[in-house]
């Protein structure tokens, strides 16, 4: 398993992805391929400007390295929801499948882009609890091959309380947008 995948594979106990999170007072963030980091946030949380985003919220233009990805901050969301950007024609995942997927992931609290594997090698992983975080386990199922979908999730379906400073800050709401690219 390559690092990448590894660290995938292990959401539920470490933090995925390496990120830095920006205090922002904007009210809408812009995420792309082409940004790599954001500076530090102090340790006092940015008052929420939507405290119940959705998936409907979420606007994804472009595809692979160069998508963007648009979405009210600073947010949070108190469920887990989801919408199909493309549906796919191919099989559906499942509990218990193994899935080769591509991911863009950003924070809701600066609306920076935190990691994505679009453009680089797509991970690979079991459906299963114990190795994904509670948001990929409930949301992923039913998504067909060739599919992308938002995810956003809650923190306490993402990390929790413990989040993972400085990188995840505790209970924070995670964007995803998933592209399955096999099962199997």
């Amino acid at each position: 398993m390559t690092s990448k995948l590894a660290r995938v594979a292990a959401l539920t106990t470490v933090p995925v992805f390496a990120l830095a999170v920006a205090s922002c007072s904007s009210t809408s963030g812009t995420s792309n391929g082409s940004s790599s980091s954001a500076s530090a946030s102090s340790s006092a949380s940015p008052s929420l400007k939507t405290t119940n985003l959705t998936a409907n919220d979420v606007t994804v233009t472009g595809a692979g390295a160069n998508m963007n990805v648009t979405f009210p901050f600073p947010s949070s969301a108190s469920a887990l929801s989801q919408k199909d950007v493309k549906v796919g024609t191919g099989a559906a995942a499942k509990l218990g499948s193994v899935i080769t997927v591509n991911y863009y992931l950003a924070g809701a609290i600066s609306g920076q882009k935190i990691e994505s594997s679009f453009g680089a090698q797509p991970a690979q992983f079991p459906l299963e609890d114990g190795g994904l975080i509670q948001g990929w386990i409930q949301g992923i199922p039913g998504m067909k091959v060739g599919g992308e979908r938002i995810l956003v999730i809650p923190g306490n379906l993402a990390y929790g309380p413990q989040g993972k400073q400085p990188q995840i800050s505790p209970d924070e709401t995670l964007v995803f947008v998933v592209q399955l690219v096999k099962i199997g």
